[in-house]
């Protein structure tokens, strides 16, 4: 085999000198290049790294948020009406996430949702986060979390329980899913339950683990809990009876109000229809109205006790004093005022007890517009009650400049003036505290208070019997009587408005009332809302859940019955003028 040798040294390429500047230049070019490095290096890490330092806290650093615990909401013997518990989010980096058949339909299962629909979620959502259910309960999220499926990860968060439910929903209200006030208490005193959250600087890998704190570390301040005026049983037995009235009668709705008259607090505020706190998916505006301080309505024969108290005031009539009520109808300003049943004459007592509308209405052209008006507004109507909670309303009370003589004597008998449930109890609470009209509170407030004099004593003494009379027999609300105590009050049927003029067979019934009679506790008002089954005068549909409520709230209340306990004969109720 020959080989033929290669003389390097005859090849004029290889056989050239290289300049010795090239070799200097491809020398200085290098160093040069690390001298730029350099400078650049320096650059970035001394002069100016603040734009660097932020892109990578974007990609690194996080700001968690240590959530606060919300108060609780307790009623006035500190049993809870609202509380938060611990429930976790799950959430996911879909990019992250990596699961076998078996595991994803255990966890679509755990999320009570399909495994293609969990499949769906993952893929079309964000890449770099998505939530999969928020707040689940810490059983199942110990089961998730048993799963160890990469890219699913949980958040501390809390959700709210209501114990009492519907019966207690319209004061207390609900939370959304950032357990922020929606409704009731929750929204009006959303700031003070809310607390502040808290907050932890943290440095994360790019599967999202924690790996370092940076910065201080802020704690969290719990909200504060918060008392309220309610008896939580009280406000349970309330709603019962007012919902099994409503079905009964088969009305459109009901509410219920009970005032404490010794210390202004409200101790019930029931509304039916209602709805349960924990499935609010399918809500409607009729179920989440508070009525009894949201709606307004023409308040019927429960205006007259106040007519008559400021025709006592005036010195017009004494309690004994007769008016002729016959033939049972009066003219005014070309109207005619009519009564149910032609009475004749009657006492200012027997006009209350037999709500005629006749009397009322003669006692009342007696007065100045202006007079009838200030008694209105001195008891509350036209203004927006002093009680912190959404969707409060003032009522219509108009200037009494502007009444005809027929406005005059309609408002006598509670028409052409407007007013809420709430409005009507505390304003009943006049003859209850002696002529004073009493401040009103959610909160608890043992102690007892100071009201407004807008009465003589004694007139509101002497309405406070006739009251009385409305429920014994030849009254309006016999059935409103209750087992081992006195009880007066006042029935309204009123009919309901509808465009310009008044519905012929739509009506609201209502009896407001007081009891004991000798020493007055509690005020309860009642209103049905469009009863249609055969009954709809107040002293039938609204005085039977008056008598319930009356009974179980002064035994719970610790008040000693004042009438010996026996088997009471209730009258039928006299038909009411309206």
């Amino acid at each position: 085999m020959s080989s033929r040798s290669i003389q390097y040294t005859s090849s004029p390429l290889l056989a050239s000198r290289t300049p010795v500047w090239r070799s200097k230049f491809v020398v200085g070019a290098i160093a040069l290049a690390f001298v730029g490095l350099a400078a650049r290096a320096a650059y970035i890490q001394v002069v100016a790294n603040d734009f660097f330092q932020r892109q990578g806290e974007v990609r690194f650093a996080r700001t968690l948020d240590l959530p606060a615990n919300r108060g609780r909401i307790l009623d006035r013997n500190g049993l809870i009406l609202a509380s938060s518990v611990p429930a976790p989010s799950i959430w996911a980096i879909p990019e992250d996430v990596e699961f076998d058949k078996v595991q994803l339909k255990k966890l679509a299962k755990l999320l009570e949702m399909t495994a293609s629909d969990l499949s769906r979620k993952l893929e079309n959502e964000d890449k770099t986060f998505v939530w999969l259910k928020r707040q689940v309960d810490v059983d199942t999220a110990k089961q998730i979390s048993a799963l160890n499926i990469k890219g699913i990860y949980q958040r501390k968060e809390y959700k709210r329980e209501y114990p009492e439910g519907e019966s207690a929903v319209h004061v207390v209200g609900f939370t959304n899913v950032e357990d922020k006030g929606q409704e009731g208490v929750e929204l009006t005193f959303n700031k003070d339950l809310a607390g502040h959250s808290g907050s932890r600087r943290v440095i994360k890998d790019r599967l999202g683990r924690v790996v370092e704190d940076v910065g201080e570390q802020i704690p969290p301040v719990d909200g504060r809990d918060l008392q309220l005026s309610i008896d939580s049983k009280v406000q349970f037995f309330a709603y019962q009876k007012l919902r099994d009235a409503v079905l009964d009668h088969k009305a459109k709705a009901g509410s219920v109000v009970v005032l404490d008259v010794l210390t202004g607090e409200v101790l019930a505020l029931a509304n039916y229809p209602s709805y349960s706190p924990a499935k609010r998916a399918n809500l409607t505006g009729a179920q989440l109205r508070n009525r009894a301080l949201t709606d307004t309505f023409e308040p019927g024969s429960t205006m007259k006790p106040f007519v008559i108290a400021l025709a006592l005031e005036k010195g017009l009539v004494r309690p004994e004093t007769v008016i002729q009520t016959a033939p049972g109808h009066i003219s005014v300003g070309g109207s005619t005022i009519t009564d149910a049943h032609p009475h004749g004459p009657l006492t200012v007592n027997e006009v209350i007890q037999k709500s005629s509308n006749v009397g009322t209405v003669k006692m009342a052209m007696q007065m100045q517009p202006r007079e009838m008006w200030e008694m209105f507004s001195q008891i509350g109507l036209g203004q927006k009650p002093q009680v912190p909670f959404p969707g409060v309303v003032s009522g219509r009370l108009r200037a009494y400049k502007t009444w005809r003589p027929i406005e005059q004597a309609t408002m006598s008998y509670g028409y052409g003036l407007s007013t809420s449930l709430f409005q009507l109890a505390r304003a009943y609470s006049v003859f209850a505290r002696g002529g004073e009209l009493v401040p009103v509170t959610l909160l608890k407030a043992p102690e007892q208070v100071s009201g407004v004099q807008v009465m003589n004593e004694k007139n509101a003494h002497a309405v406070l019997n006739m009251l009385h009379l409305v429920t014994g027999p030849g009254g309006t609300a016999p059935k409103a009587q209750t087992m081992g105590y006195s009880v007066g009050g006042k029935t309204g049927t009123a009919h309901k408005q509808e465009g310009r003029g008044y519905a012929d067979k739509k009506y609201r019934g209502f009896f407001v009332g007081v009891a004991p009679i000798d020493n007055p506790r509690i005020v309860v008002a009642v209103m049905i809302d469009e009863p249609s089954n055969g009954k709809y005068f107040g002293g039938d549909v609204a005085a039977p859940v008056f008598s319930e409520t009356v009974q179980q709230t002064l035994r719970m209340l610790g008040v000693q019955p004042d009438m010996a306990v026996r088997p009471q004969v209730v009258a039928e109720a006299v038909e009411e003028s309206f």
